[in-house]
């Protein structure tokens, strides 16, 4: 089956094999060796000398990381859909106060909207969604780097759960303290495992909190990776396979990747504009997947169950309070742009669209 939904998303034969391969010792010399050189090439792809790190979980648990050692006590939410609210969820959850920043579904958060807020809330770190998958917004980082520059005591969390590794994100420059990503989207693996990078600054904030706990204290992992070690027992096949998808990120090239990926926003978008509608805001639209609003008020359920007899693929229908009103196409990974074009015609023929 072909997935052209959010994710997980489809994978390449070549990485489903990595992860048939007979494990290692987790502490072996062979381990350590691969694990090393992942650690190495993940800074090459993620283009940053910050510390990067893989957990063995979704990117929601590097969500509870980042709260648990990098929120002393308030965060602002940056809120423009169902993933980064919950991750304000999270947050309080987890004993924290947060105050939300929340614009209507398919708009963006604006760098002026975050300037506003930092001067009527004393937060010590800002949550903040590069990519809201449930809306297809990708929200101008740069204009968040840009206020949060002048604030160097609000640490800057970004979630790039569905964008990391799709688009550039120069986490250096950014400023970004910890950058997260779970594998089954942009990479091109199957769930269960996650990245994300580490700023000098949040490891000292981790170092002033007492409640980080064990699974997910950034200290630990610091520790342990420092010695090519992981603080737990790894999914070891997600480390073969995420070697394996770096090679192939480098060997592609990033420039390459990066424009692919637009390439296959470009032909997805035209064709949303042409039968349908984009639902995010204009000029704020997902390079890896187009969220479109459903004016011909198209039964998804039913496309999607020709979709799987005639073709073996299906898209995604809304999220949430959108399920219904808009429908999903992701384009990311290893798809090709002949995909999206192949997807597009038979949605036009079971659709009857011309």
């Amino acid at each position: 089956m072909k997935l052209f939904i959010p994710g997980p998303i489809w994978c390449r034969e070549e990485v489903l094999k990595e992860m048939a391969r007979q494990p290692l010792g987790h502490r072996s010399k062979q381990f350590t060796a691969i694990f090393s050189g992942v650690l190495d090439k993940l800074k090459k792809v993620l283009g940053t000398t910050a510390d990067v790190h893989v957990a063995t979980s979704s990117g929601s648990g590097v969500w509870e990381l980042a709260v648990r050692n990098c929120v002393r006590r308030r965060a602002l939410v940056c809120q423009c859909g169902a993933f980064s609210e919950k991750w304000g969820d999270v947050a309080e959850l987890n004993g924290r106060e947060i105050v939300r920043l929340s614009v209507e579904p398919g708009r963006a958060i604006r760098g002026e909207m975050i300037a506003n807020m930092l001067k009527k809330h004393d937060v010590d770190a800002v949550l903040y969604c590069h990519n809201e998958t449930s809306t297809g917004v990708m929200n101008p980082i740069e204009e968040a780097a840009e206020v949060l520059r002048e604030r160097p005591d609000v640490l800057f969390l970004v979630d790039a759960v569905s964008s990391l590794s799709g688009v550039e994100i120069d986490v250096d420059r950014l400023g970004i303290d910890i950058c997260l990503a779970s594998l089954q989207k942009a990479f091109g693996i199957p769930p269960g495992a996650a990245v994300f990078t580490a700023s000098a600054r949040a490891y000292e904030r981790a170092a002033s909190l007492k409640d980080r706990g064990y699974y997910f204290d950034l200290l630990a992992f610091r520790k342990n990776a420092e010695k090519g070690q992981t603080l737990v027992t790894p999914s070891i096949p997600h480390i073969y396979a995420l070697n394996h998808q770096l090679d192939s990120m480098l060997a592609e090239g990033l420039p390459n990747r990066y424009a692919r990926h637009r390439q296959m926003a470009d032909v997805v978008r035209e064709w949303a504009r042409r039968h349908f509608a984009v639902f995010a805001e204009k000029g704020f639209e997902s390079v890896t997947l187009t969220c479109l609003a459903n004016t011909r008020n198209i039964d998804v359920g039913a496309l999607n169950k020709e979709l799987l007899s005639r073709h073996d693929c299906v898209i995604s229908d809304g999220y949430g309070d959108l399920k219904g009103k808009t429908f999903r196409i992701a384009h990311m990974g290893d798809m090709q742009v002949s995909d999206m074009r192949q997807l597009l015609q038979w949605m036009d023929e079971i659709l009857g669209l011309k």
